[in-house]
Parts: C-alpha cells; structure tokens; sequence
C-alpha cells in the first residue's frame, strides 16, 4: 500500500573534545572533530576541524574548514579554509584555498580548476540567439504586413 522511503537522511557526526578514536572513518555526512582522530576519512559532505581538534590523518571531502591541527593531507572536491589558529602539516589538493591570517599551511600545495558542466549540443547562449533572431523575424513579417 504504501511505497518504502529507502533515502538514507544524512545527519551530521560530531567527534567531541575529550574523545580519541583510531581507524578509517567512511561517511556521508558532514562531520566536525573537536577531539583527536587518528586515521583516514572519506566524507562525502563537509569537514570541520574544531579550535580543539587534533587529526593525524589522511582527508579526502567536499569542503574543508580546519581550525586546529592537522598531521597528513587534505584532499578537496571544493575547498579549503584555513583559520587563523589553524595548521595543516601536509599536502593539499583543492579547487579553492583560503588561509586567514595566523593559518599555518607547511607543506605543498596542488590547485584543480573547477570541472566544467558538460554542455549539450548547443549553448544556452546559442540558443537564446536564435530564439531572438525568430522573434525580429516575426516582428518584421508583421510590420511588413500591417
């Protein structure tokens, strides 16, 4: 009678200060550190690295924004931010890089440009012109006619 609803509804995962875990942590949803982690994560939402927060850590995520300190390397599919009490000791690869006054970042650095949306066989812009050049053709057919 009624259909499954089989969407898994992501909610955001906190690793609080005070806690120390070891592992590989795979994830869906964003995630915020503000204790220690020791281990590789794959996220495919947002990561925040808490003030507290302490990672020696592989990264690999949407976005990242990394307040404390971070020992590995940073993998983004959108950007990174670090703040001004932030440090990464590592590498990083990333559409987009900001780094606010006192963020530290030791380590090299690799810029990706942004992939461009595949276009389909024509251009919206092309489309557009034609469309407009239909209308001044209708146009001059009326006055032609009137």
């Amino acid at each position: 009678m009624f259909k499954e609803n089989k969407r898994v509804i992501a909610t955001d995962t906190l690793i609080g200060q005070g806690t120390i875990i070891e592992g590989k942590l795979i994830s869906e949803a964003n995630l915020r550190i503000e204790g220690e982690y020791r281990g590789d994560i794959e996220c495919k939402g947002d990561i925040i690295i808490g003030e507290c927060g302490v990672m020696r850590s592989n990264i690999e995520a949407k976005d990242v924004t990394l307040a404390g300190k971070l020992y590995g390397d940073i993998t983004t599919k959108g950007r990174l931010i670090i703040t001004g009490s932030g440090q990464l000791h590592g590498s990083v690869t990333a559409h987009a890089l900001i780094i606010q006054e006192g963020g530290i970042l030791n380590g090299v650095c690799h810029m990706e440009p942004q992939p461009e949306p595949k276009q389909k066989h024509g251009t919206d812009a092309d489309s557009a012109r034609k469309e407009e050049l239909k209308n001044n053709e209708a146009r001059a057919k009326s006055r032609q006619a009137g």
